[in-house]
C-alpha cells in the first residue's frame, strides 16, 4: 500500500485491544467462554477481512501467512511443554526458590515463556506449601520466568517470534543478552533478599514441617525434551513451510508418545490454545491497516529515540498483549524512515522495542498471556495471590526501577 488508510480504520484494532485488556475485569464470566471471544474476534476482524480482501489481497494473504505460522508454533510449544511433568517437593529455602526462578528464567527462551511457567509453577508450588509466606515467589515467578526470561530467542516470547517472521535473523535476538541478564540477575538478588526476609518470619512449626516433607524431583515425560529440542532446530534452519510441517509432526510425535495420565497430572488442557488462536485471530486481522498508517505516518507521532521506543512499547505491553504491541512499534519505526540495520528499522531501535514489549509485559497481569495462567494456578493451589492493582504495586516498588536503571545503562 503506497497510501495511508485513514485514521479511523485502527478502531477495529483498538477496540480489540480495549476488549482484551476490559473484558476479563468488566464481564469475566462472559469473557471465560472462548465462543464469544471468537464472536469479538469475528465481529471486528471480518470488515478489515472483506476491504483488504478486494483492495488489497496481497497484504491479506501475507498476513494469513505470518498467523499460520505464530499458531503453528505456540501450539507445538504448548503441546510439546505439556507432555513434560516435574514432581517433587525440596526444601523450600530462598537458595532453592531462587534457583527454580534462575533455572525458568533461561528456560523461558527456549521453550517459550508460557512452556517454562507451565513447566515449573506446580513444582514450585509444591516445594512451598508447607509455608505461608509465598504470594511473593509467585509475583516474581512471573517477572523472571513468564516475561523477562523469553528475551534469548524468537521461542521465547511472541512478540521476538513475530520480529523473525518478519526477517529479523533467529540469532539475533543473542544481542539482547546483556539486558536479559542485567534484569534476571538484578531480580534474582532482590528475591533472594526479600524471601530470606519472609523465611525468617516462617513459624517454626511451618519449618520443621517443610523438613520433614521433602521428595527429590521427578521428571516424566522426558522424550517431550527431544521433541522441543527438534522444534529449535526448526525454527533456527528451516523456512515456511518445512519449518511449520515439522513443528505439526513433531507435536503429533509428542502427543502420541506421552501417556495421557502424565498429561492429566500436568493439568494440560487445549482450552487455553484455543483461546490464543481466537484471540489472536481478531488482532492479526484487526492490525493490518494500523500497521500500513504507521508504515507511511509514523513518522508524524514524534517518538524517536531509543529510550522513547523502549517505555512507549513497554507501558502498551503492560495493558495491551505484548505481540501485537511489538508490531506496531515495528512498524513505526519503519515509518521513521531512518537509515535502517534490519527489517527497515534501525538496530538500536528495534532493541528497543524487544527488550520493552518483552520485559514491560510483566507489568500486570494482563501484559502477557502467562501471567493470569500462573495466577490461576496458584489460586488453585490455595496461594491468595495479590488483586489487579495489589499486582501492580509489586511491578511498580520493583519493576519500574528497574527500567530506569535499564535505560540509563542501555537506552541514553
Amino acid at each position: 500500500m503506497t497510501t495511508a488508510p485513514p485514521v479511523y480504520t485502527m478502531l477495529p484494532f483498538v477496540a480489540m485491544l480495549l476488549a482484551i485488556a476490559v473484558c476479563p475485569l468488566m464481564v469475566p464470566h462472559w469473557w471465560e467462554s472462548n465462543r464469544n471471544k471468537l464472536v469479538v474476534s469475528a465481529v471486528l476482524g471480518l470488515p478489515v477481512l472483506a476491504v483488504y480482501g478486494v483492495r488489497h489481497p496481497a497484504a491479506l494473504a501475507h498476513t494469513a501467512i505470518d498467523y499460520v505460522s505464530f499458531i503453528v508454533l505456540l501450539a507445538g510449544l504448548f503441546a510439546i511443554a505439556g507432555g513434560i511433568l516435574l514432581r517433587g517437593d525440596l526444601p523450600a529455602t530462598p537458595a532453592t526458590n531462587t534457583a527454580f526462578l534462575a533455572v525458568g528464567g533461561l528456560l523461558a527462551s527456549f521453550v517459550g515463556t508460557t512452556g517454562a511457567s507451565m513447566l515449573l509453577v506446580r513444582p514450585l508450588l509444591q516445594t512451598n506449601r508447607q509455608r505461608t509466606r509465598v504470594k511473593h515467589t509467585v509475583v516474581f515467578f512471573i517477572f523472571v520466568v513468564s516475561n523477562v526470561g523469553g528475551m534469548l530467542t524468537p521461542l521465547g516470547d511472541p512478540p521476538l517470534f513475530l520480529g523473525y517472521l518478519e526477517g529479523v535473523p533467529f540469532t539475533w535476538t543473542f544481542r539482547l543478552l546483556p539486558h536479559w541478564g542485567l534484569m534476571v540477575g538484578a531480580l534474582l538478588a532482590v528475591f533472594f533478599v526479600y524471601d530470606s526476609v519472609q523465611f525468617s518470619r516462617e513459624p517454626l512449626t511451618a519449618i520443621r514441617r517443610e523438613r520433614a516433607q521433602t521428595e527429590p524431583l521427578r521428571l516424566r515425560g522426558g522424550l517431550n525434551v527431544v521433541w522441543l529440542l527438534g522444534v529449535v532446530l526448526a525454527v533456527a534452519f528451516l523456512r515456511a513451510p518445512w519449518r511449520e510441517l515439522v513443528i505439526v509432526a513433531l507435536s503429533a510425535a509428542s502427543l502420541t508418545t506421552t501417556s495421557p495420565r502424565i498429561r492429566e497430572e500436568s493439568g494440560f488442557s487445549v482450552g487455553p490454545m484455543i483461546e490464543v488462536a481466537v484471540l489472536f485471530a481478531g488482532i492479526f486481522l484487526t492490525m493490518i491497516p494500523a500497521l500500513d498508517l504507521l508504515r507511511l505516518r509514523g513518522g508524524e507521532l514524534g517518538v524517536r529515540a531509543p529510550w522513547q521506543f523502549f517505555w512507549a512499547s513497554g507501558l502498551l505491553s503492560s495493558f495491551l498483549d505484548n505481540a501485537p504491541t511489538y508490531m506496531t512499534f515495528l512498524a513505526l519505526g519503519q515509518g521513521l524512515r531512518l537509515p535502517a540495520d534490519l527489517v527497515g528499522v534501525p538496530e538500536a531501535l528495534l532493541v528497543a522495542i524487544s527488550v520493552g514489549s518483552v520485559a514491560m509485559g510483566a507489568n500486570t497481569y494482563i501484559g502477557n498471556a502467562p501471567n493470569f495462567i500462573v495466577k490461576a494456578i496458584a489460586e488453585d493451589a490455595g496461594v491468595k495471590m495479590p488483586s489487579f492493582l495489589g499486582y501492580m504495586a509489586y511491578s511498580a516498588a520493583i519493576l519500574l526501577p528497574l527500567f530506569v536503571v535499564v535505560t540509563l545503562v542501555f537506552f541514553r
